[in-house]
């Protein structure tokens, strides 16, 4: 059985729809994209650039891949998580309602 949502913990969303997920994703690119260090680091990673983010964002596995990217370090998904006001749990559940699985964390 759940616990009721209090106002004393993270608020954490229930919801499992694709919107959510592409939500969540938009949010974690925004938390990226505020840190030049953060953003510079995601885009060496996935091999996107100026030139192809945009038409990237076309692709439906983009939202998922950024989610990925996210939760695949711990203290990058903290750090986000505490920015958007969610539970990392939450932003979990956003992945995975894009179809994607829970990655395994850098040590």
């Amino acid at each position: 059985m759940r616990r009721p949502l209090t106002r004393h913990g993270p608020r954490i969303g229930l919801s499992t729809s694709p919107d959510f997920g592409r939500s969540v994703a938009i949010e974690a690119l925004t938390f990226l994209a505020a840190d030049p260090e953060r953003l510079e680091r995601f885009l060496a990673l996935t091999g996107l650039g100026p030139h192809n983010l945009r038409k990237s964002a076309g692709d439906p596995g983009f939202y998922g891949s950024i989610l990925d990217y996210i939760l695949a370090d711990e203290p990058l998904l903290t750090a986000f998580a505490k920015s958007a006001g969610k539970a990392p749990e939450e932003v979990s559940r956003a992945h995975q309602s894009l179809g994607g699985a829970l990655p395994e964390r850098d040590p």
